[in-house]
This record gives structure tokens, C-alpha cells and sequence, in this order.
């Protein structure tokens, strides 16, 4: 039977004086100096005093705070830690509320918001284009469905239907299915495999003659490589921050959009090492380019905008450079022809035609990894020695003035 009684418990509140008044078997009536009541249980496990709070009164009466307080007992004579299991239940709580809120969460939803979230950086056609594809040919089938449940079998039947006839729309397609489950996953929204994974996985379901056909349809209008010195003779004498744009995108062989949205953080001219995060890069891998000494000059020379941190700078929502400042330039020296993108073809042909570098170090200059998972698994270097001496050789052949520019033996080795 409990020593306490509510007029006691009244008359206590009453007082308002500091202290805790024992009920007995463990419970506590407590009163803190700041004059707030309350319930605690005081215990002792494995030797060491203990206290659990119970709750405030009056919102836990007398006869509440009793029965929590022998609930308490019972998990005590079980040999456990009532705080320990309290903690354990409440984990098992947030939990399965965790579960149910990650149901909530369709995959068109998470598709919504990894576009608001990574955005920024693309181009408003490449905006819209990407969720245009997802509604028509992803959303139909899993836009309703929770990350969680999105599984192999549901990604099959979204790319199925289009593999044949629309196979390089397809890979975008399940591309982006990867890159939405992955965001899922890092929060906390779906555990696992990612089922949109290409290598070790679908790639074993799907035909992957269609897909190489799809990438050998995949043609930019490039300029010839034996061309390209010509042209950098002409954007050199060109001081604006468009042309050492260009410049950089050639001799980098990088994409046009990593040259647009360049950092001046991820670059370490001493290293002569540009590095991307994963979030820039097409294929989500971070990724190591070596700068030839010819690159490291050009970015020196070049003004830093010291409230921007591009390279860069624009005026727009964007904060860079407009989208086709440098397709402008080109247009502007009569090179409507070619596109920037054309420009890792020009370099990727001088490598196989002009040296002998082996094929997957040319492939891993310009981002490509055709290695199989196995492969990548043994091998794992990036080959960022061997890339380093072709990129040197490369940026010497193009800034070399014509005339003197001829094929020689020099290039010529593995």
C-alpha cells in the first residue's frame, strides 16, 4: 500500500518546496526547484542506482504513476533495465514510423524532389526533358508505388515495353530510376540492391546488343581532330572568359556542363588535379582529371570572380555563364558544324588513330568505364598516371601551331 494520499500530494504542490517524498516499492513524488511535479521510479540494476522519470502531475494521477511504477518492477524481476527497454520500445516505435511515413513516399514524389534538388545545374531543356520521360514511361507503372516496393520486376516492366524501339531513351529511363532509388536509400527510404542497376544485374536480363547499338547511334558533329590545333590558335588570341571555357573543354575532354558549373574549389593547380564530385558527373561516380601544364597556365591567367565561386561567373538564376556562351563563340568563328560535345570525339579519335594508348585508358579519360563488375573488382586503379601522360599529349598536339604540328613518333607510345 502506497504512503502517498492526492491531499498529501495537494498539499505538497501547495508548498512548492524542492525535494522528492517516496510512495514507496521505488516511486517517487518529485518537486523541482523550479517548482514542476512529477513522477520518478528509482532502481537499482546491476549495482548502479538509477531514476525514470514517469511523467508530470497531475497529467500522471496517483493510481497512474502506481501502475507505471509496477510495470517498472516487472521488467526489473525479468533481470532487465526498465530505462533499456524503454529505450529499446521507443527505437521500435520510430521504426515502424519510419515504415509507415517511407509508404507514404511515392517514387513520383522522391522523382519530384531529387529533380529540385539536383536541378540547378542542368540546362531548363535538360530540366524538363528529364521528368517528361519519367512521366511518360516511369510514373504509368511505379509513380504510385513507395521506393520501397519498387523491385526488379516493376523496373523491367517499365523499360521492356521501349528496350527495342526507343533503347537509348530506355538506359536514360532506367538511369534515373538508379539515381532516384539511390537518393531513396540514403534516406532511409528502401534498403537493398538498387534493382535499376545496370552492371551485374539487368544487364543480364536486358539485351545489351540493343544498348551498345543505342550508344553507337548517339552521334555529336565533331570536328576532326587534325583541325582542332586551327582552332586553338584562334580562341587563344580570344581573351573572354568563353573562350578559356572552350579551351578548357577541349583540352579536359570534359563535358559541357562540368566546364559551365567548374568550382574553383575542386581544382588543385599544383596537383594539376581537377575533382569532381559525384553529383557532377553523368554516371554519379566521383571522378579525378589531370591537368596538362598547358591547362594549369590557362586557369592561373584566368580572374577570379571573388563573389563567385565559378570559374565561370554568369549574371542569370544560374549564377555561371550562359548555357551556349560557347556554342555562340563556335557559331561566331563559323563552326555552326560542330557542338561541344563534339569535341570528346575529336579527342577520343586523335587517341586511337594518333597514339597507342591503351583502349580502356583513352575510354577513362572522357569518364567512360567499360570494365564489367568483375573486371572493376580486380582492377580498381583509374589509371590516373597513364591518363596524365595522354592528356599532356594532347593538350602539346593541339596547342602546337599547325605548321609545325606534324605527326611524329613522339605521341606514339602505350
Amino acid at each position: 500500500m502506497g504512503k502517498l494520499t492526492i491531499k498529501a500530494i495537494e498539499s505538497l504542490v501547495r508548498s512548492g518546496d524542492a525535494g522528492k517524498t517516496n510512495d514507496g516499492d521505488g516511486l517517487y513524488f518529485q518537486i523541482s526547484k523550479a517548482g514542476v511535479s512529477s513522477w520518478i521510479f528509482r532502481y537499482k540494476h546491476e549495482g548502479k542506482a538509477r531514476e525514470m522519470g514517469l511523467g508530470p502531475y497531475p497529467t500522471v494521477t496517483l493510481a497512474k504513476a502506481r501502475e507505471l511504477a509496477a510495470d517498472q518492477r516487472k521488467v526489473l524481476a525479468a533481470g532487465n533495465d526498465p530505462l533499456a527497454a524503454r529505450d529499446f520500445e521507443r527505437e521500435v516505435k520510430r521504426e515502424a514510423e519510419r515504415q509507415a511515413q517511407s509508404r507514404r513516399v511515392t517514387f513520383e514524389s522522391l522523382a519530384t524532389e531529387y529533380r529540385n534538388a539536383h536541378g540547378s545545374t542542368w540546362s531548363e531543356k535538360w530540366r524538363k526533358g528529364w521528368l517528361r520521360k519519367l512521366e511518360l514511361y516511369a510514373f504509368p507503372i511505379i509513380g504510385k508505388l513507395p521506393a520501397a516496393e519498387v523491385q526488379t520486376e516493376q523496373v523491367l516492366k517499365v523499360l521492356r515495353p521501349i528496350w527495342v524501339t526507343k533503347t537509348r531513351t530506355a538506359d536514360e529511363v532506367r538511369g534515373q530510376i538508379e539515381q532516384i532509388l539511390d537518393a531513396a536509400k540514403a534516406h532511409k527510404l528502401r534498403d537493398g540492391d538498387n534493382p535499376a542497376r545496370w552492371r551485374g544485374h539487368l544487364d543480364s536480363l536486358l539485351s545489351k546488343v540493343e544498348k551498345k547499338k543505342a550508344r553507337q547511334r548517339q552521334h555529336f558533329p565533331a570536328m576532326k581532330w587534325k583541325d582542332v590545333p586551327t582552332l586553338m590558335v584562334r580562341l587563344a588570341v580570344d581573351q573572354s572568359r568563353a573562350s578559356v571555357a572552350a579551351r578548357l573543354l577541349i583540352l579536359t575532354g570534359a563535358r559541357a556542363l562540368m566546364v559551365r558549373f567548374a568550382k574553383w574549389s575542386e581544382f588543385d593547380l599544383k596537383a594539376g588535379i581537377w575533382s569532381l564530385p559525384a553529383e557532377r558527373m553523368k554516371m554519379r561516380q566521383a571522378f579525378n582529371i589531370p591537368l596538362a601544364p598547358e591547362v594549369v597556365e590557362l586557369l592561373e591567367g584566368l580572374p577570379r570572380d571573388e563573389d563567385n565561386s565559378h570559374l565561370f561567373p554568369g549574371q542569370g538564376k544560374t549564377g555561371v555563364m550562359h548555357a551556349n556562351a560557347i556554342r555562340n563563340l563556335l557559331h561566331g568563328l563559323g563552326h555552326d558544324d560542330v557542338t561541344r560535345h563534339g569535341f570528346r570525339s575529336s579527342f577520343r579519335d586523335w587517341a586511337s588513330e594518333y597514339t597507342q594508348y591503351p583502349r580502356e585508358v583513352c575510354e577513362l579519360a572522357l569518364a567512360h568505364d567499360e570494365r564489367d563488375q568483375t573486371e572493376a573488382a580486380y582492377s580498381r586503379s583509374d589509371f590516373i598516371d597513364k591518363r596524365r601522360a595522354l592528356m599532356a599529349d594532347w593538350a602539346k598536339f593541339i596547342t602546337t601551331p599547325p605548321a609545325s604540328n606534324v605527326i611524329q613518333g613522339d605521341f606514339k607510345r602505350a
